[in-house]
């Protein structure tokens, strides 16, 4: 390779979660991009029936949009009273143009009934890694939890003002990002990538 520095994009409009991922690589010898240089392009549909697929789907369509190697997630919350929904559908539980609060208030609505102790969910995220060729790997990360019956903290996004995590004695949503990201599925996902990662950028030098 050259002097110049390796450039991975995040292909995610989601800009806390980009900013989740940027945070989370920091410590990569690589220059982290994110889509805000390439505005124009579309979001891509998610269609797939598991993370796996819509993650690795997101990760291509990027990489072949903007010539760049793309890392790319797909990561929600099941909640086994639900049967594992919402699932892939997290992000759109509500509705196609539903925001966190509005998914949110579906969610508790739908647990309303639902005892604490029938409230397990666990937070799940996959990850892919494409060129504009092919997806070079994919490794995933979980987290167990407890849904809340009310919202509780002002971070984080998506569900984590309702997930519960015990060893932490509060939500996702009361804790900073720095102690999040210690346990977070994503987190748990982006270490596999790191060790990943690193022997490709070795190999790559070679």
């Amino acid at each position: 390779m050259s002097g110049r520095p390796f450039e991975l994009l995040v292909g995610s409009k989601n800009r806390a979660k980009a900013s989740e991922i940027r945070r989370l690589l920091r410590d990569l010898p690589v220059q982290v991009l994110d889509l805000s240089a390439f505005a124009e392009l579309p979001d891509v549909v998610e269609e797939g029936d598991t993370f796996q697929a819509n993650a690795a789907a997101k990760a291509m369509s990027f990489a072949r949009a903007t010539g760049l190697t793309t890392l790319a997630d797909d990561s929600g919350l099941e909640v086994d009273a639900l049967g594992g929904r919402p699932g892939v559908y997290s992000a759109r539980f509500a509705g196609p143009n539903a925001d966190d609060e509005a998914n949110n208030r579906l969610l508790l609505e739908m647990l309303a009934r639902t005892p604490p102790v029938e409230r397990t969910a666990r937070f799940r995220c996959a990850i892919a890694v494409a060129t504009s060729k092919v997806v070079l790997f994919a490794c995933e990360g979980s987290v167990e939890g407890v849904i809340t019956s009310q919202p509780r903290g002002p971070y984080g996004f998506g569900y984590d003002p309702l997930f519960f995590y015990p060893e932490f004695g509060d939500t996702f949503g009361m804790v900073g990002p720095e102690r999040k990201d210690t346990v977070s599925h994503r987190a748990r996902a982006l270490a596999q990538f790191k060790r990943q990662f690193s022997e490709y950028l070795m190999a790559q030098a070679e």
